[in-house]
């Protein structure tokens, strides 16, 4: 089993996350993928098919010396591209829900000791949070969102000035890691959500109490580290399609080129296959860089780590 509440350094971080998925990962993804997998089926479906059609009428239009323009298609067809633009809208704002929180609620009950989780547990705490989940939502949306965009802007800004590109490097993760320790400690604590976003953001920088060397970079490395593991996998399934994709330009005739549309054919169903692929093996492996940010929401909690460990004494005195 793995022990949650406890201090983990750098390297630690890496390894209980890859651990956990050891120990807990086929019930982990089975139960995912009955909470998660109609949601995920229908949002690759409706994007890819979107997707083809638009990007086929970008290239399509003007092919030829053809009277077809892209704006004639988009005017004719402005009640179904807005309907699917909303659909699209609607279940990505469930998916990321249900995504995020997911690891969030399991967490929780395999810190609390739970071996096996059923399905029904996991749906139960959403259904129990319900009114705390709307409200996290609100508070996404309308202050965290703002004022992360507002600080990425401004380190995009200072790019021009060199340092910019080293604020990037730095803000991305620490993002990510506020705001996924915003989730957790929302959940995992009677904290209001202005309390965790206060705690999510000091937790960054120091420990409760104070006394301890900062967990910043060990926090940021870690998470660094994560988001290269799945950038690298997942640009496996990005640039394969890209490839057969220039490939099949390239080899075609030039008069071809101007005559056919690149994302009709083989190609162009290579193309959005994998690219579904890709959509779909993000959302997986986000649940390991979720994973990795929980373990370091339970090293910030000091005020629970000795807590823990007299149940644990406790409980071996029990059994002997």
């Amino acid at each position: 089993m793995i022990q949650f509440y406890k201090k983990r350094d750098f390297g630690t971080f890496i390894s209980d996350s890859f651990n956990f998925f050891k120990l807990f990962g086929k019930n982990y993804f089975k139960n995912y993928l009955l909470i998660n997998g109609l949601l995920l089926i229908l949002m690759v479906t409706v994007v890819i098919f979107g997707y083809k059609e638009l990007f086929s009428q970008v290239f399509g239009s003007n092919l030829g010396g053809e009277t077809y323009y892209f704006e004639q298609y988009f005017s004719d067809n402005m009640g179904m591209l807005i309907a699917v633009g909303l659909l699209t809208f609607l279940l990505f704002m469930i998916l990321a829900i249900v995504n995020y929180l997911y690891p969030v609620f399991y967490l929780k009950r395999t810190a609390q000791g739970a071996s096996t989780i059923k399905t029904d547990e996991i749906l139960g705490d959403f259904k129990h949070n319900a009114g705390k989940i709307a409200k996290l939502c609100l508070g996404m949306i309308f202050i965290v969102a703002p004022l992360s965009l507002f600080v990425i802007f401004f380190s995009y800004i200072l790019i021009f000035i060199i340092i910019g590109l080293f604020l990037v490097m730095l803000i991305y993760p620490t993002i990510f890691n506020v705001v996924t320790f915003l989730m957790y400690d929302y959940f995992n604590s009677d904290r209001r959500f202005f309390e965790s976003l206060s705690y999510s953001i000091r937790s960054q920088f120091s420990y409760p109490n104070g006394s301890e060397k900062s967990p910043y970079w060990k926090y940021w490395g870690a998470s660094i580290i994560m988001f290269i593991i799945v950038s690298m996998v997942s640009s496996i399934f990005t640039y394969v399609p890209m490839i057969f994709f220039y490939g099949s330009i390239l080899t075609s005739t030039p008069d071809a080129n101007f005559e056919q549309n690149p994302f009709t054919g083989i190609a162009g169903i290579i193309f959005f296959v994998f690219y579904g692929i890709s959509m779909l093996l993000s959302f997986f492996l986000s649940n390991l860089l979720s994973v990795n940010a929980g373990l370091m929401y339970y090293d910030s909690r000091t005020d629970l780590h000795q807590k823990v460990e007299l149940e644990e004494i406790e409980t071996i005195g029990i059994n002997e």
